[in-house]
């Protein structure tokens, strides 16, 4: 027992169940998330109160006799004014006993041990580093680079002086050599001579290693996680499946949940939990969780309970999906003048953020130095600039190679005293087709021959 402050003020007998972290004994005291929320209501509503653990271990439930068990059952027969504890507000109880606003929001998940449910890596496991705009975006830019090469190599008269004479180590398939070169961080051949060509290897390079270094740590970021994409997302993959058993808590709202549930999947579940109730439903929550870390069994419930097991126990992990969204509230006698009261003082304690406190205080991860954030594929937007600053060095290469083809052309129309842009022009034709140039030549030097 616990008794509240002040002598002379109203008195509560308050009913609850031992949950962590909703109240737990310590040193032969209560403490927990609901012993705080108590404190804080009796000091704003100024009552004293006395706390009693639920006879049966239960939370409240209607019985083959058609009594009801539990803390519900406590207050209908007058042996406690009100119930605070992880109470779910179900219609069932709502025509029985009466409610305050919720004091937690909550939903029904699967809470499941990660080794019972990790997924082999699949052979193409090395790709999940990046999403697939990524790897899509990666490819444009290598094909759009080597060709920038070929073709800046071909422009450039520092890389190739005189098309019809000379030869070009740049043809596309050695651009192509050489930005993969890059990729592994080797260095191939032929090396660049001009300046512009230059600048588009160096701007590669860049772009390469920045994207190696992004790619190990988001891959030993994977590795690391354990935050392969789980098999069972959805109450849907756990119907599938056959390797785990899975309940829920017996006579828990969560059981009558499925029970009066007209969706076929959650049917499939009650019938289940139904036909296997004397191996597959748990008394406690206590007892759930600990045969979710012993056996191949899931278990279904509180959202919010989950959640603190999995941050509790390392080993444990809540699948994504969450149903049937409910809340915690306070139970009282119908027509009972603290029904109100109580609902006021919880809507002041949100809106004072004092919830939130307790929530934080209560849900705190004693498993942080194991914890890891949520990994996910690395997207293109986080490489934008990377990529950015890619397509600014592609640019540059390219007007340098036009300037440097630009300055011959000038000093070869002052010695042929032609117009610089027809100069221009007729060099640039002949680098770009120097294949059909260079058969021509050779066609009549062949005639010549002959």
């Amino acid at each position: 027992d616990l008794r509240g402050p002040g002598e002379g003020l109203p008195a509560l007998t308050v009913t609850t169940i031992l949950e962590d972290p909703y109240v737990m004994v310590r040193s032969a005291e209560l403490e927990g998330y609901c012993i705080d929320l108590l404190k804080a209501l009796a000091s704003m509503l100024h009552f004293s109160y006395r706390v009693k653990v639920v006879g049966d271990g239960r939370y409240g439930a209607i019985s083959a006799a058609g009594n009801w068990t539990g803390m519900i059952g406590e207050i209908l027969r007058q042996e406690a004014d009100i119930a605070v504890a992880p109470l779910t507000v179900t219609s069932a109880r709502e025509e029985v006993v009466s409610f305050t606003t919720p004091f937690l929001q909550t939903g029904i998940g699967i809470l499941l041990r990660k080794d019972t449910v990790s997924q082999e890596m699949s052979f193409f496991h090395f790709l999940a580093p990046f999403s697939k705009e990524t790897w899509t975006g990666l490819l444009f830019a290598y094909v759009l680079t080597c060709f920038c090469l070929f073709l800046v190599a071909r422009l450039s008269p520092c890389e190739w002086n005189e098309p019809k004479n000379e030869e070009n180590h740049f043809t596309f398939l050695n651009s192509l050599w050489f930005g993969a070169g890059a990729l592994a961080l080797q260095g191939v051949t032929p090396r660049p001579k001009a300046l512009s060509v230059r600048v588009i290897a160096a701007v590669w390079w860049l772009f390469t290693i920045a994207l190696l270094a992004a790619y190990i740590a988001n891959f030993t970021a994977l590795l690391g996680s354990g935050s392969e994409q789980l098999p069972i997302q959805t109450f849907e993959d756990l119907v599938k499946q056959r390797k785990l058993e899975f309940g829920t808590l017996d006579g828990s709202s969560t059981f009558y949940f499925f029970k009066n549930s007209k969706n076929p999947i959650h049917q499939m579940i009650y019938e289940y939990m139904d036909k296997r109730r004397d191996y597959v439903l748990v008394k406690t929550y206590q007892e759930a969780v600990q045969r979710v870390m012993e056996s191949n069994y899931a278990f279904i419930g509180e959202s919010i309970s989950q959640d603190l097991a999995a941050a509790r126990h390392c080993d444990l992990i809540r699948a994504p999906e969450v149903i049937g969204a409910r809340g915690f509230g306070i139970a009282t006698t119908q027509a009972s003048p603290w029904t109100k009261k109580l609902s006021i003082a919880i809507l002041k304690l949100r809106e004072s953020g004092d919830l939130d406190y307790l929530r934080h205080k209560w849900w705190e991860s004693s498993c942080l130095h194991r914890s890891r954030e949520r990994w996910s594929p690395l997207q293109p937007q986080a490489l934008g600039g990377l990529f950015l600053a890619l397509a600014v060095g592609l640019a540059l290469g390219v007007v340098a190679a036009v300037v440097e083809l630009s300055n011959k052309s000038r000093l070869a129309a002052g010695h042929l005293k032609k117009s610089c842009c027809s100069v221009f022009t007729e060099e640039m034709c002949s680098r770009l087709r120097i294949k059909g140039n260079a058969g021509q030549s050779q066609e009549s030097s062949g005639r010549a021959n002959a």
